[in-house]
Order: structure tokens, then C-alpha cells, then sequence
């Protein structure tokens, strides 16, 4: 049936007002009538939910113009796949962005109702695992502020990442129920269903002139029905659509097994569907885990290719404009398999020749790169890819055999650099390489760090890039301003404003100002007075958290990030070790009191990464109740590290630690969270730490440890490691009380294979790095003792994040690669 024409000037109601007293009728008129509560007997979850109603419907108006005017103007759309967007609670980023905040609270007030209260309440979205899904989420914030038409595309997880408990130190995984009581937020669109299809066959089509087709006759089908949550950008500038996609059975329920007594088998549909957006990050250290992660990648990616073709088709009736008018960025290797779902859709659904398909396909795609690690860089078995999408094996083929052709012609290549750049990899098991795949359909391939991006030239890429030497590009991550200062750190928002005036706010390089102030004694004092009162809200949280009472006179010093070994927890622990021995034997020292935070989750398959989590729990255990420490030193370790835990950390860290492997941290963006509520940096030359430290100088800014090509140097050399650990006495007395159980008088040998790895290869530096880790720690607590001197560090680092927001980011993405205006 032919869809009625868009007409753009429907007439809009009128805007709602924003007045207390509007705010406060409509607050009222959703709890009776929506909710379904009499606001005598309502509860905290009635409140918010009417609450988010009431701001919800403010936000309509400006979603619904802003679709009108994509429609009436044909701006180019942008498109962003991510299997990941952690968005965190979204209520006070809605009324933060349209600046309710103020009347929403008094309307609340007179209600006797604590808006903050409510704002703990929000669950938390559980969309996503670390740095790559809170990138995407600060990016969609930044696309609306910055006024580009866009939609972000992932996966509506019904757990998504697990909630992390402790027992007995360990982690445990238990699922995270945030969808539980339904979400205010999204709107299911019922129109936008998608059939999604696995395995079968591909039957070969002779048409009347002898051409050839191929036609996908999936065995197995299942629905992408779409759910639309709206991103409001600063001061309601634009509102894009975040669209998740539900996986659901074509038949809920096979009546005939049901009625011959298979009561279970019944429902395997609907369990098979279910289990797609069940989890994120299924374990995929089975062949089962392996076939639900790629069921999972090409769902998400075939429905929202479908969407994006679909709403092109009727708003321009052709696929040859596609590149001017659709920008596709895939956001790391998952969505990859995009690529041979386009050409799949453009060949053979709508018999567009090969090569003007794969025209069309590198026109309109970009990819991110996040990662150098080769176990980041997904591939799958060719024989999964046969059984599971045959039809997209054999576009891999086909676009492999044009790559590997123009290489051997054009380029010369020899016969290594032949296999370098090939879609399969033909090393111990034929498998598809998802990283090749997204570079040879992209126009754009972009890393996100300086250093990160001219590594992908010299390692995984390099053979790629000599092919193709215009396409590499960076763009250095960002954060939003808007979550990650001012939502989060009112209080240094509302210091920064009355010192410097309130332009910053729509134009965050005007920071700047800040660094003219940062050696006026007055101002440092009201600047600490701030980051100490959000210190006495995390000694208040960890106190409830995990029973211990640290004191915030402490240095806060503080590492919150995914659990992985070349992130260096380890490193940090151990120092904690060190550190712990040193107080007990010199007591007569004046030594800096220190609080060592942790938080992040480890995958549930890594065992390394779950020990070291224990490791910080039992070194916990032991140091916080030794009265010879004196309280000097504690070490803390917050379960369930998710974007609220991170909005409380943050604010009241005094030292970011930033101490990765030198050349394996693409980016990082809590780096950059931290330098923006004034934390001062501990780091290796790595990732974004490289360009911070450009930003904010030597000065402002504690580096150490071997670089990128002394780790490449000495990994070559197969150096042992055992001769720098024997070298340093106080190192190799921290390993050898943990490897004898001194924290782990319950199994005594539980830490010995963890240390030694650090004697036998010492992969990721951290013995080699120890003594250069200690003395820039040495360097800190000196610091630290001349309080004018780290306060002035500290505000520099504020004054001087304006480069790392995501608006930047966005905006040069949008210049180079979307070619799309922006704001």
C-alpha cells in the first residue's frame, strides 16, 4: 500500500510552558492520569516517572520540528552504529539541555518532592561497557548541540552489561534489570518492523537477458521492531533520535508443538528472537557465544540498513544519491559486516550493477577505529559466516577478490603483503577479518588519538593504508561538556560562571579565561572548596557502598575503567603494596594520606582481569584495618562502575590515573572527564594523553614510563623482564608478598601465576615501569604538599579541556568525512 506524501507544514500545537506552576499541574495531571496515583499514597517511582512525562512531553515540539525540517530542507543525514550507547540516566540531561532544571525543582518542591532524590532513582541504561559506548552516547549529545540531522543505531538490551556484585572480593555477574518497570523515555514505532534473516541459501536467478542475480532465501526469520528515545541537544537546539532495535519472533508461539503437548518447544521461537538483544557482550568463548555475537552485530546492522535505505527511498525514490545525502559511520569493527549488507541490498534487491554499488557503498560509509589489540579486532570463521549468511560470504569473496586483484596490479603488492591486506585470514583456521572489511567499504578510516592514528598506519593497517594512503584519518575523541562538567560539577560550573562570565557555556574553548585566575590565591580556595564538598559526597557513597570511611582531607587518587590488563590496575595495586610496606617500616615520615579508587568491570571470560579485581580487594582488606598504617593509606574498590557512579567520582578526584601500556590505549575519555573537574594527570605518552599534554603542558601534567617504541623495542628483543624486578628492592618485596599469600592467607598460592607473568614476559610493561611509576608518584605527593602549586595545576587542567569536548570532535568529523553542515 502506497504511503501517504509527508506534508511539512502540519500545524504544531502550541509549545507547553515552562512556568513552576505549568510544571507543577501537568507533574500533578501525569501522576493521576498517566501513572495511575493518587499523589497522597504515589511513591518516589511514581514521582519520577510523572516527572520525566512532564519533561518528556516539552521535548516532543522540538523533536517533531527538528524531523519536519531534515524532511523539508534534504539535509544530508548522519548515521551512527554502535553496538554500545551508554547513555546514563537521561532525565537531568533533558532538563539540563532545555533548562528546566530550576522551575522542575521548585515545581517539585512545592509538591514536597526532592528532585534529586528522583535523579538517584533513574535507572541507569545498561547499553553499554566502557569508553566506546559513552563516546557514542557524547557524540549523539554533540550531533543535536551542533544541529546535525541524525539518528545513533543500536541494540535495545533487555540486560545489556551485567550489574557486578562482590563476594568475598570476586566479582559476580548478575543481570542487570533496568528495563524491569518499562522505559518513559522511548516510544516503540510499530511501522518501523524489519525481517531479519539467517542461514538457508543463496538460489541463483538467470533473468530474461542472461544476467545472472542471486537471491538470499533465509530458513530462519525474525523481526527488528524499532524503539525511538529523543537526544536533546544544548539549550533544545536540535533533538535527534537515538533507535534501538527489539529482536521478536515472526510467530510468538508455534500453536501446533504447543497443542501436541511440547509446551517449551513451543516458545522456541520467541526464546531464539529474545536471546538476540538479551545481553551485550554474550561470552563468546564457545562456538554457541561466538554464533549469538555475529547474530547480534548482523541484526542490528541489516535493520538499520534497511531503515536508512527505506526512508532514502521515499524521501528521494532513487539509491544514486545515497552518498550525497547519507553519511553511515560505523563505530568500530561490529557494525562491519554493514558493508556486505549494503552491497546485498543494492545488487540484489535493487539490481544496482556491482561496481556502481560498491561506489555507492565506499561513498557512504566511515569507519572508527578504537583498538590496535588483535583480539579487538574481530574476525569470524569463514565456516560460521557460510552456514549463518551465506549470501554475505560470498560478497566477502567477491569484494576480496577486486581488493587483492588491485593490490597485485596496481600497487605491485608481493605475496606477504597480498595476505596482510586480504578480508580472510588463512592463519591457523580460514577466518573473516570484520577490521579489513570495514577499511575496503569506507571512504574514511579514522583513528581517535594522534598517536593512535599514525600506529594503525605503521601495525594493523599498514599494507591497507600503502593501498589506500588517502583515507586514513584522526579525529581526537571528546566528551560532552554538558554531562561531564556542568551536570555533573554544578558547583565548579556555577565558580567557573561568576569568574569568568557564563560564555563558556555555549562555547567551551573559552575556558581559556579560567587559566588567567589559576594563581589567584582566593580563587584557588573557593576551587578547592568546590572539589572538597564533592569529596564529602563520594566519602558519603563509599561509606554506604562498601562500609569504609576514608577522609577527604586524603589525595583522592582515583582509576575507573573497564578491568584489562593493559590498562595497568595491576600496576596501581602493586604500588598500593609498596606504598603500604613503606609507611609500616619508616612511621617517622611525613607522609601524604591517600585514598586508591577503583571501580570497572572485568569480561566475565577473562580470568586475569576478574583476579586483579580480587587482588585490590584483599590488598583492601588488609591495609584498611592495619592500625600501623594509621588511616595514611586506603584502597578502595566501588562495584558496578556505571556513568552515575562515574558522575559522583569524577567531581571528586584529586589524581587521574592514566597509566596504560604505551601504545595500546587508542584514546581514552576519562582522561579527559577528569582534567575537566580540575584532577591532575598521572599517565604514560599514550592514547589522548599525548595531545593533553600538549594542551595543558609539562608543567600541568606528571608523565612517566617507557614510550611506544621502547615497548616495541624491547617486546622485540624478547627482553627478560626478571633483571628489572631484581634491580628494584622495594618492587620485588611487593611481588613477593603477593605471590606468597601475605594477602591471601586463604590460598596462599592464588596471586602466584599473576606474578609470575610479571618475571616470565611481563607483556604489558609493568615491572619495567614500576621504579619510573614510583617516582612520578613521589613527584605527586610533593605536589601535593605545596597546596597553591597543585591548585593552580588543577585549574589550568580545567581551563584547558576546551579542545577534547565532542562538539570539536563532531564538528571535524562532519567537515572531513560527513560533509554535512553544522551549527
Amino acid at each position: 500500500m502506497p504511503q501517504k506524501p509527508i506534508v511539512y507544514d502540519a500545524p504544531t500545537p502550541e509549545p507547553r510552558a515552562t512556568t513552576v506552576e505549568a510544571l507543577q499541574a501537568e507533574i500533578l495531571e501525569k501522576l493521576i492520569y498517566s501513572v495511575g496515583k493518587d499523589p497522597i499514597v504515589a511513591r518516589p517511582h511514581d514521582w519520577l516517572r510523572a516527572t520525566i512525562l512532564a519533561v518528556r512531553d516539552r521535548i516532543m515540539d522540538r523533536w517533531m520540528e527538528s524531523s519536519r525540517e531534515t524532511w523539508r530542507t534534504s539535509n544530508k543525514r548522519v548515521y551512527y552504529l554502535s553496538l554500545e550507547f551508554l547513555i546514563g540516566r537521561l532525565m537531568r540531561d533533558a532538563m539540563s539541555n532545555v533548562g528546566l532544571m530550576e522551575p522542575v525543582q521548585q515545581a517539585l518542591k512545592n509538591l514536597n518532592v526532592d528532585l534529586g532524590d528522583l535523579i538517584n532513582l533513574e535507572p541507569d541504561a545498561a547499553l553499554g561497557n566502557g569508553g566506546l559506548g559513552r563516546l557514542a552516547a557524547c557524540f549523539l549529545e554533540s550531533m543535536s548541540t551542533v544541529k546535525i540531522p541524525a539518528y545513533g543505531y543500536g541494540i535495545r538490551y533487555v540486560h545489556g552489561l551485567f550489574r557486578q556484585e562482590m563476594s568475598e572480593g570476586w566479582q559476580v555477574e548478575l543481570p542487570e534489570d533496568w528495563l524491569a518497570h518499562g522505559n518513559p523515555w522511548e516510544f516503540e514505532r510499530r511501522e518501523s518492523a524489519y525481517e531479519v534473516g539467517f542461514g538457508g541459501h543463496v538460489e541463483p536467478i538467470t533473468d530474461s537477458d542472461g544476467t545472472v542475480r542471486h537471491e538470499w532465501r533465509p530458513n530462519e526469520h525474525l523481526l527488528a521492531v524499532a524503539y525511538d528515545t529523543p537526544i536533546v541537544g544544548w539549550r533544545g537546539a536540535r533533538v535527534n533520535t537515538l533507535r534501538l532495535w527489539s529482536a521478536q519472533p515472526i510467530d510468538p508461539i508455534l500453536l501446533d508443538k504447543f497443542n501436541s503437548g511440547d509446551h517449551i518447544g513451543a516458545l522456541e521461537e520467541s526464546a531464539k528472537a529474545g536471546a538476540i538483544t538479551r545481553v551485550l557482550y554474550p561470552a563468546d568463548s564457545t562456538p554457541a557465544g561466538q554464533e549469538l555475537r555475529l547474530r547480534q552485530e548482523f541484526f542490528f546492522s541489516s535493520a538499520s540498513l534497511q531503515d536508512i535505505v527505506r526512508r532514502h527511498l521515499q524521501q528521494y525514490g532513487d539509491l544514486g544519491s545515497l552518498p550525497d545525502k547519507v553519511a553511515i559511520q560505523l563505530n568500530d569493527t561490529h557494525p562491519a559486516i554493514s558493508v556486505a549488507e549494503l552491497m546485498r541490498i543494492l545488487v540484489d534487491d535493487n539490481g544496482i550493477k556491482w561496481e556502481d554499488a560498491w561506489k555507492l557503498t565506499k561513498g557512504t560509509f566511515g569507519y572508527t577505529n578504537h583498538t590496535l589489540l588483535p583480539e579487538a579486532l574481530e574476525s569470524w570463521p569463514v565456516a560460521l559466516l557460510e552456514r549463518l549468511l551465506p549470501r554475505h560470504m560470498q560478497i566477502v569473496y567477491q569484494i576480496n577478490a577486486d581488493v587483492l586483484t588491485e593490490a597485485r596490479t596496481r600497487a605491485k603488492f608481493t605475496d606477504k603483503q597480498i595476505a596482510a591486506v586480504s578480508l580472510i585470514d588463512e592463519h591457523g583456521g580460514r577466518r573473516v577479518r570484520m577490521g579489513q572489511l570495514a577499511f575496503a567499504g569506507s571512504h574514511s578510516i579514522n583513528g581517535v588519538s594522534a598517536l593512535h592514528t599514525e600506529l594503525m598506519k605503521q601495525t594493523v593497517f599498514a599494507d591497507l593504508h600503502k593501498l589506500y594512503p588517502e583515507r586514513i584519518n584522526n579525529k581526537t575523541n571528546g566528551i560532552t561538556p554538558r554531562r561531564w562538567l556542568m551536570q555533573c560539577n554544578p558547583g565548579l560550573t556555577k565558580l567557573i560562571t561568576e569568574r569568568i562570565g557564563p560564555d563558556f557555556l555555549d562555547d567551551i574553548e573559552k575556558l581559556h579565561g579560567l587559566g588567567a585566575h589559576a594563581e589567584d590565591p582566593g580563587f584557588q580556595k573557593q576551587f578547592a572548596a568546590v572539589k572538597r564538598a564533592n569529596k564529602e559526597r563520594l566519602v558519603t557513597l563509599i561509606k554506604d557502598r562498601v562500609g569504609v570511611k576514608v577522609s577527604a582531607d586524603a589525595l583522592f587518587d582515583v582509576q575507573i575503567k573497564r578491568i584489562h590488563e593493559y590498562k595497568r590496575q595491576l600496576l596501581n595495586i602493586i604500588h598500593a603494596v609498596a606504598l603500604y610496606d613503606d609507611i609500616r617500616a619508616h612511621p617517622e615520615r611525613d607522609w601524604v594520606p591517600r585514598v586508591k579508587i577503583f571501580a570497572g568491570k572485568a569480561a566475565p571470560s577473562y580470568w586475569n582481569a576478574k583476579l586483579i579485581i580480587k587482588l585490590i580487594n584483599d590488598v583492601a582488606k588488609v591495609v584498611n584495618h592495619d592500625p600501623a598504617v594509621r588511616g595514611l593509606l586506603k584502597v578502595v574498590f566501588l562495584p558496578n562502575y556505571n556513568v552515575s557512579l562515574a558522575e559522583t567520582i569524577v567531581p571528586a578526584a584529586d589524581l587521574s590515573e592514566q597509566i596504560s601500556t604505551a601504545g595500546m590505549e587508542a584514546s581514552g575519555t576519562g582522561n579527559m572527564k577528569f582534567m575537566a573537574n580540575g584532577a591532575i594527570t598521572i599517565g604514560t605518552m599514550d592514547g589522548a594523553n599525548v595531545e593533553m599534554h600538549k594542551e595543558v603542558g609539562d608543567d600541568n601534567i606528571v608523565i612517566f614510563g617507557l614510550t611506544t617504541e621502547q615497548v616495541e623495542d624491547k617486546r622485540s628483543r624478547s627482553e627478560v623482564p626478571r633483571a628489572s624486578i631484581d634491580k628494584s628492592p622495594r618492587l620485588r618485596e611487593a611481588l613477593e608478598a603477593i605471590s606468597s599469600g601475605v594477602f591471601s592467607p586463604d590460598d596462599p598460592n592464588r596471586y602466584r601465576d599473576l606474578i609470575g607473568g610479571l618475571y616470565d614476559h611481563d607483556w604489558f610493561m609493568v615491572a619495567r615501569d614500576f621504579d619510573a611509576y614510583w617516582a612520578a608518584q613521589t613527584k605527586v605527593e610533593k605536589i601535593w604538599s605545596d597546596r597553591s602549586r597543585w591548585d593552580a595545576m588543577a585549574i589550568r587542567n580545567t581551563a584547558n579541556v576546551g579542545f577534547f569536548s565532542s562538539d570539536r570532535t563532531i564538528r571535524q568529523y562532519a567537515a572531513d568525512i560527513w560533509n554535512v553542515q553544522t551549527a
